[in-house]
Parts: structure tokens; C-alpha cells; sequence
């Protein structure tokens, strides 16, 4: 394995190109407006009878090899405070535009839209992205990892959307202290994307291969300024935030709860690409809830980050290693315990250097002996060959004036906890300058008293991407006495192996646009490679020309339990550590074409299950939308569990009706429902936001917690907060 380790840092070593950018000579020359620009939708200014406008766009879907079928027109200007936008957006006759609401990021897939990539320090790794739908919603996100964008960034800039029988017109002002660029760079990378349901259409300005996004940064064209824009300035905000709220659990009876805290978080610019982000007593009431599983997993769940403050800028810390091994994972810090304060520095300290910092710190728990806690994070990222980088990340978790040994922080009812947990490591990620090879290989280590000396982890991947085939090779060891206390490793003790290998056909008529087959094995080992599990799956994938897809899915599993496991997670007996278990499985899933009113999704899967028992799963969505105001999503999935005895028969069922309000773009209306019957709890979260000024919001947040059967109360609370943007 050492062996095949090394093999793999020296492939993801000598596979780069140092070619130049593809797409360099495509070049939009910005020059300074001649005249006040109005951000109204009309686009009537001189400034912009002055402009150059970018138009004949490539398609990029359905196919990569002719150009766009519907027309649209974009030009820039600037003055001293913004850069500015106007997209013109052509529709084809005797159609009507497609949007899903009118809330702020939107999904692309489910919207007529139009978006810019600006990468400031045209590095084709990071950037800003803006954009709206048809009917004016904003989209904006820092972007991260050459073609991702990060929609969690929220920040000041204004736009409007106006539409005409022929055409939309989105226009933008985006003030230069909301995006960090290099002083006096002349070239900022570019590009423009539209997507078009009506047509099924995707387009962009520059040429972007099928089975890349428009938004790889790997593909923009050149920014071309007719004078260094403006010297970055100093940029501080303070956004206090006031609270107010009740709650009470009618389980332990206890008496209604009135809440009230005040807090807030300050920003300060650093310098052109920098930030310093400061929190005091945080608080995420506003923040949705998770959406729940039906869980028959024999590992921890993994559930996203929701929290603003941990997400910006969050791909320096969280995207450090792979799904399954995270090092670290902010849903660590602050669970069920409130965080007193925290510090965040991130950004770049030159072309080259991203550095991000963070320490946070949490309360002291009487009640449980959970002492204050400490949570320090460094990442530092050093750009290498045209697209690729060398990462660092180290990880500090520390009890404060916590003493187990001593009577005073231990006793028989309250459980213990470590002292510190540090973890370290580095990894090089590659990217290839047309996006072709990408990779990864990374080596962890962890840091604890009293553990073995099996603390490392070793591993890698390597992707090729190209119109017909996707392969990959991945290969991972986590030692059984590695630990993440700020992480998510769900297992531990392992070798994997998973190889992966996708071929797509094109057919030159007809419904179906591609087709083809993949297939992709997990094969887990023990420390002696004595084989433990292993999943084979070959599926069959139609995309249609509507945009709706079809996959066909046969599966062989086969699990040797470490563990005692209990096939229902209901707390029943459980099979033995040792038992061995094989069984097949079929099924398909489904996606409705995302253009109409009525979408849907469906999923099945029916074969065997542990212990020769039996598993059938169905789900899937139904929604429908009344654009752009109301949007009615139901999510249901059902799996019947077929077991010999003490087990027998189970029925999981999990409903979650959902229904979406968006009033206008700034006055949004949320109820979200969701019963489990695999944990018996009905949940009721509705949240109504009224966003004032932008980035400036006032909610209200109602939750229920209930027993399905009988129908009783669990919990109950009410939350009423506000907060402002005030940039001094």
C-alpha cells in the first residue's frame, strides 16, 4: 500500500499543464462610465450606449459544438464606487419565463437566470459570483476550488430586474469594497453564464466544455481595465443582533423559558483580500432546521452546516480531506452548548497565499461538568503550477481549567472529557490548467493522551474528466486510533479501495441527449487486509433532452460486523460482532424535467438486507409552483423491513411537506413540517423574513416538537430576532 501511495502522489505530482488559460483571448475592455448610472432594468444611460458589449455566446448544453440559440447581450462600466452590470436576456417567441421564487440564492438548475464569475487575482481557484433570475432574485457566493461557489457569502449590492415581452434586463451595481482584489491589476478573469429552461439551454460567454460548469474559472476570459480600478479602502461593519423568545419542554415540565440575548458580529477589511471577522455570543435560532433521514446506517449521520458565520470562507477549513474523512467539521463547535465568542481571519495574502484562522470559544456546562472549551483552527494554502495547491491544516481542541483527576471536575453522574485533541496535516490538490486531471493526496495525524500509536492517515485520488469517460481511483487508510474530536471520521481501522469508471454516449437524434454506463466499488479492508465490506454498483444513466434523467441501479453488498448492530436502530438486540451478510439489490431513481410547474423526483430500491432479511425503499418529491410567489414541495420516503425474529416486521415512514412563500424578493415565509416514525416525532418549523435593507433582517421563528401517537407536545418555542448592517 505504500507503494500504490507514492504511486499516487507522483501521478498527482507530474500531471499538470502549465499551458496558458484557454480562454485568454476572449477580452471584454471595461471602460469608466461617461454618465451616473440608475440600477432600474432599463440600461438607458449613456454609459451604456458607450460600452462594449459582450454577445454571441457558446452553448454549453445541451451540447459543447455550435453556438447559442437564444441571444443575449452584456456590458460593463465603473465608477468610483461600483462596477456595474447589464445583462439583456433575448426569449424565443411564444415563451414565458420559468423561475422557481423569489428567493436570494436560488438553484440554477430551476431558473431562468443569468451569472458572472469574476476571478480578481485570475488565479482560476477563487472569486466572487452575482447574478439573478428572471424575475429578480440576486445569487451571489465567494467561489472556491476553481468552479464552486459558495452561496452562504452574503454581502451588500444592489440590482434590478425589468421585463419585456421579448427580453429581460438584469442590471447590477456591485460596490468595489464588497469583492477583494489586487491594487492596481490591470486583468481580472471573467465570464458570463445563462441558463434558459424554456430552451433547455445553458450558455456562456466563452467556450466551456459540456461536462464542466460554467463557472469553472479555469475557462473565463480577460477583464481588461482601461485604468487600475479604484485602491481597495479600509471597509468596517458591525451587525448587532437583539433577540427575544420563550420556550418551554412539556416533557420534564418545566416552567416557560423567556430568552432574551444580544450579541453581534464585526467585520474589518485588513487589506485587499483581507478579513477579520469577530463574533460575540452568536446566536443561529433564524438558522433551518435539518432536513431528517430515515436512518438504518451503522455509522453517524453526517448533517451539513447551516450557521453563517462558520460557511464564509468555510471550503480553508471544511473542504480539508474527503466526505468520509473531515478533520474538521464546525458542527463540533457550539453543539447544545453556547459559543461566548470567536475570531475568524481569512482571505489571501498574496496571489499565491490563502491563509485562514479561527478561534472560538464555548461555555461552561454545570449541569454535565462540561468545562469552557477552546476550538483553534489554522489553514494555510499555497497556490503551486497553474491551478494546483499545497495545503496545511492544524487543529486544536482544549478543555480550559479542566482537571479530570480531581473530585472537583469529575464524579459518578457526570461524564469525562479530554483534555486536548490536536490534529495535523497536509494535502496537495490538483487541477490541470483545462480542468482534465484533478486530485488529491493528503496525510493526517492526531494528537491525544492515551492512545495508540495508529493515529495517521494516508490517502488519495485521482480523477480524469473528459466528454466520454469520468474515471477515478481512490485509495484511503485511517488508523483505529486516529481521532477527530473536531472532526467527522465516522470509521476507523480501515483500508479502501474505490476505483470508478463512467462512459457516456451521444446520440446524434432523438429524446435521450446521453447515456451510458458507470460502475463503482467500495472495498473495505482491516489492518491485515482481511476483507470487511465491500459494495459493487452498476447503474445505467439517461439524460434527456428536457433536462429529465433516468438511472438504473444493481447493487452487491457484503458486510463482515466489526461491531454488534442493530438492523432497525431501535435500541432492539443486535447482531453479533463477526456475523457475515450478502445481499443483492435493484432500483432506479428518477428526475422530472425542472421546467415546468409540476416537478418530481422518484426513487426504489427492493433486494436483501441483513441477517437474509429484506429492504424495500421508496421516495422521492412532488412540487409544485405557483412562480414566482409560492412553491409546494411534499418529500416522503417509506422503507418496510423484513427480519427474522426479535426484529420482524418494520415500517419507517418519513414525511415532510414544505411549502415556500416568497412575497417580493425581501419578504419570505417558511413552513417546513416533518414527521419521523423511526423516531416517533412530529416537527413543525415555520420562519417568516422580512430582509429591510440588505443584509439587514428581522424573523420570526416558531418550532413544535410532537408524539405522533398519542398527539402530545414535546417541546415548544418562539423566537423573534433582528439584526442590522451598519457599515462605518
Amino acid at each position: 500500500m505504500n507503494r500504490f501511495f507514492t504511486c499516487c502522489i507522483f501521478l498527482l505530482t507530474c500531471s499538470y499543464s502549465s499551458a496558458q488559460k484557454k480562454n485568454a483571448s476572449f477580452q471584454y475592455h471595461i471602460r469608466k462610465a461617461i454618465s451616473p448610472v440608475k440600477i432600474d432594468g432599463i440600461g438607458g444611460e449613456r454609459a451604456w450606449k458607450e460600452a462594449q458589449v459582450a454577445t454571441d455566446f457558446y452553448m454549453v448544453l445541451p451540447m459543447d459544438t455550435s453556438s447559442a440559440g437564444v441571444r443575449t447581450d452584456v456590458s460593463m462600466t465603473y465608477d468610483e464606487d461600483n462596477v456595474y452590470l447589464l445583462a439583456v436576456c433575448y426569449n424565443p417567441a411564444d415563451t414565458r419565463l420559468m423561475v422557481e421564487s423569489l428567493r436570494r440564492d436560488f438553484s440554477f438548475s430551476k431558473n431562468d437566470n443569468f451569472l458572472v464569475f469574476i476571478d480578481p487575482f485570475e488565479d482560476q481557484t477563487t472569486g466572487f459570483a452575482f447574478g439573478a433570475n428572471a424575475y429578480g432574485a440576486q445569487w451571489d457566493g465567494t467561489m472556491y476550488e476553481g468552479s464552486k461557489v459558495d452561496l452562504n457569502w452574503d454581502n451588500k449590492w444592489v440590482s434590478a430586474v425589468k421585463n419585456d415581452a421579448d427580453k429581460w434586463v438584469l442590471e447590477a451595481a456591485i460596490p468595489f469594497k464588497t469583492i477583494r482584489y489586487k491594487k492596481d491589476a490591470r486583468q481580472w478573469g471573467i465570464n458570463f453564464s445563462r441558463n434558459d429552461l424554456k430552451t433547455t439551454e445553458k450558455s456562456s460567454w466563452t467556450p466551456v466544455p459540456r461536462q464542466f460548469p460554467t463557472a469553472a474559472l479555469a475557462y473565463t476570459g480577460t477583464l481588461v481595465w482601461d485604468e487600475p480600478p479604484p485602491a481597495p479602502r479600509s471597509n468596517i461593519s458591525v451587525i448587532p443582533y437583539v433577540l427575544g423568545g420563550l420556550s418551554k419542554n412539556y416533557v420534564t415540565g418545566n416552567k416557560v423559558v423567556w430568552d432574551k440575548n444580544m450579541g453581534g458580529d464585526v467585520k474589518v477589511s485588513l487589506g485587499p483580500s483581507l478579513n477579520l471577522d469577530l463574533t460575540y455570543r452568536p446566536d443561529f435560532s433564524q438558522v433551518e432546521v435539518d432536513k431528517q433521514v430515515t436512518n438504518l446506517s451503522r455509522f453517524e449521520l453526517f448533517f451539513p452546516e447551516r450557521r453563517q458565520f462558520f460557511l464564509e470562507n468555510g471550503d480553508l477549513f471544511a473542504n480539508f480531506g474527503y466526505a468520509d474523512i473531515r478533520p474538521f467539521f464546525s458542527r463540533r463547535i457550539g453543539l447544545g452548548v453556547p459559543i461566548n465568542f470567536g475570531a475568524r481571519l481569512s482571505g489571501k495574502l498574496d496571489k499565491n497565499t490563502r491563509i485562514g484562522v479561527m478561534d472560538m470559544q464555548t461555555a461552561k456546562v454545570e449541569e454535565t461538568g462540561l468545562p469552557l472549551q477552546n476550538f483553534a483552527v489554522v489553514s494555510l494554502q499555497r497556490k503551486v503550477f497553474k491551478r494546483s495547491n499545497i495545503g496545511v491544516l492544524y487543529i486544536d481542541k482544549a478543555a480550559i481549567n479542566y482537571h479530570p483527576n480531581s473530585t472537583v471536575d469529575t464524579s459518578a453522574d457526570k461524564p469525562g472529557y479530554s483534555t486536548y485533541n490536536r490534529n495535523l496535516g497536509i494535502e496537495y490538490n490538483l487541477a490541470s490548467s483545462d480542468n482534465v486531471w484533478t486530485g488529491k493526496a493528503m496525510v493526517l495525524k492526531s494528537f491525544q493522551p492515551g492512545t495508540g500509536k495508529d493515529d495517521w492517515i494516508q490517502a488519495a485520488h485521482l480523477q480524469h474528466s473528459s466528454r466520454h469517460w469520468l474515471l477515478l481511483g481512490q485509495f484511503q487508510h485511517v488508523g483505529r486510533d486516529y481521532t477527530a474530536e473536531v472532526g467527522y471520521v465516522p470509521r476507523r481501522g480501515y483500508f479502501k479501495l474505490n476505483p470508478s469508471v463512467t462512459y457516456y454516449f451521444f446520440p446524434k437524434g432523438g429524446n435521450v441527449l446521453t447515456h451510458g454506463p458507470q460502475f463503482n466499488s467500495n472495498l473495505y479492508f482491516n489492518n491485515t487486509f482481511g476483507k470487511t465490506d465491500y459494495s459493487n454498483i452498476l447503474s445505467y444513466l439517461f439524460t434527456f433532452r428536457s433536462k429529465s434523467t433516468l438511472n438504473i441501479v444493481a447493487q452487491n453488498d457484503y458486510v463482515q460486523l466489526l461491531n454488534p448492530f442493530d438492523p432497525t436502530n431501535l435500541g432492539k438486540d443486535s447482531l453479533a460482532a463477526g456475523s457475515k451478510h450478502n445481499w443483492n439489490t435493484v432500483g432506479f431513481d428518477y428526475v422530472s424535467a425542472p421546467q415546468h410547474l409540476f416537478t418530481y423526483t422518484a426513487n426504489m430500491r427492493y433486494g436483501g438486507y441483513y441477517a437474509n432479511g429484506h429492504l424495500f425503499t421508496a421516495g422521492g418529491d412532488v412540487g409544485y409552483r405557483f412562480q414566482p410567489y409560492v412553491n409546494i414541495t411534499m418529500s416522503a420516503s417509506y422503507n418496510q423491513l423484513r427480519l427474522p425474529q426479535p426484529w420482524g416486521k418494520q415500517n419507517f415512514l418519513l414525511v415532510g411537506p414544505r411549502i415556500d412563500i416568497t412575497f417580493t424578493n425581501t419578504l419570505f415565509f417558511t413552513t417546513y413540517v416533518q414527521y419521523n416514525e423511526q423516531q416517533e416525532n412530529l416537527n413543525v418549523n415555520a420562519r417568516f423574513q422580512w430582509r429591510y435593507k440588505p443584509a439587514s433582517d428581522l424573523f420570526l421563528v416558531y418550532t413544535d416538537n410532537y408524539y405522533p401517537g398519542p398527539f402530545a407536545v414535546k417541546t415548544r418555542a418562539f423566537v423573534l430576532k433582528f439584526n442590522y448592517w451598519w457599515n462605518l
